[in-house]
């Protein structure tokens, strides 16, 4: 029976036929990335270009050859996967591990044993120093990629508290202590002694202008303090505001620690040229080594909770090209600390790697908070 397409009753016949188009177009779209990310996956696994023969055994993707054959040879001439070397299987590129991880349906969750040792592990930490050392060389283990957190920014702490320690009558102890967790620690000779009454009258006074406040904010503050300090304690502000403004300045080059860059060995081949890198390890390996251009990657992290995964070319950076960079914010109660995450091949556990990454960041977060 024929629909008419003008009649009110039943579906007319263009739109039938527009809508069996687009579900056959959905349906070879889902396919194609069903081949896309078998193929993925078993690079991942081998480190060995993929042909349709091993996907077909490997992979219960309810084709023929035939039809895998031709989907690799769409998703090649659509640049989603490439044939490293003449008469090989194929291998992603950076297009294909792109649409491969916005397609993620479902992050690898970290079973409730694991998401309790990385807590516990975290927890055991002394220090901010310690929780985030700690961080770094589990995320390194979980993952088996280099890992890197960086520390603090000054710019999102403020001052929780500030401890001044009488070490003899004309040295003192100055502890400053951050809502992050951060403290350090610094020696301030005064050019007299003081007594208890002036020690404290000094507490006070330093403590009044710097608790609570943004550590930028805080800067200001104490180095405003000698203008309206007692005469007899003027010399002690002094000397004290003197060495907390430096304290208080950020110190970028301080802001950065590595772990498991070792595992990029592991890993040596993916930087030969196998997927079009033209670099090699040792500009990988030099990048790390300034520091900052991984800081620019980790400071573009501005939400804790949402993981950002740069891949190749998008890392912006000609010596990572053959990388990708997952990462993100950690912090508490809405503040955004600093930024932390993995490197390494774009030949990786995307999804595994993505889990770890939220939640390890996720408990750093936690760690601080409750200090």
């Amino acid at each position: 029976m024929t629909a008419d397409p003008n009649g009110s009753s039943g579906t007319p016949l263009l739109v039938m036929i527009e809508n069996w188009r687009w579900m056959a177009m959905s349906s070879t779209d889902d396919r194609r990335f069903e081949v896309l990310r078998a193929i993925v996956a078993d690079y991942v696994s081998t480190q060995e270009p993929v042909g349709s023969k091993a996907l077909v055994e490997r992979h219960n993707l309810g084709v023929s050859s035939a039809t895998v054959r031709n989907d690799m040879a769409f998703l090649e001439s659509e640049g989603y996967i490439a044939q490293p070397h003449t008469s090989s299987g194929r291998v992603p590129t950076d297009k294909g591990y792109r649409q491969f991880v916005d397609r993620i349906a479902d992050v690898k969750p970290l079973s409730t044993a694991e998401r309790r040792a990385i807590l516990d592990f975290l927890e055991s930490g002394v220090d901010l120093d310690d929780v985030l050392r700690r961080g770094v060389r589990l995320l390194a283990q979980l993952t088996r990629q280099v890992a890197v957190v960086q520390y603090p920014t000054l710019s999102a702490s403020s001052v929780r508290h500030l401890e001044v320690v009488a070490l003899t009558p004309a040295r003192l102890l100055l502890v400053l202590i951050t809502d992050s967790g951060r403290v350090d620690q610094r020696i301030v000779e005064l050019g007299d002694v003081l007594d208890d009454e002036d020690l404290a009258r000094l507490r006070g006074l330093l403590g009044g202008a710097l608790d609570g406040k943004r550590l930028a904010a805080a800067s200001i503050a104490v180095s405003e303090l000698a203008d309206e300090a007692p005469e007899d304690l003027r010399d002690a502000v002094i000397r004290s505001a003197t060495v907390l403004v430096e304290t208080l300045v950020e110190h970028p080059e301080e802001r950065l620690v590595l772990g498991g860059t070792a595992n990029l060995t592991r890993n040596a081949a993916d930087f030969t040229g196998i997927s079009g890198f033209p670099g090699s390890l040792r500009a990988v390996l030099e990048a790390l080594e300034e520091q900052v251009v991984v800081l620019k990657l980790l400071a573009a992290t501005q939400d804790a909770g949402t993981v950002t995964v740069r891949i190749g070319e998008e890392t912006q950076v000609e010596q990572m090209r053959g990388t990708s960079v997952i990462s993100t914010g950690y912090g508490s109660a809405g503040t955004v600390l600093g930024g932390m995450g993995v490197l390494g091949p774009t030949r990786m556990d995307y999804p595994g790697t993505i889990a770890s990454v939220a939640a390890v960041a996720r408990y750093i977060g936690q760690v601080l908070a409750e200090r």
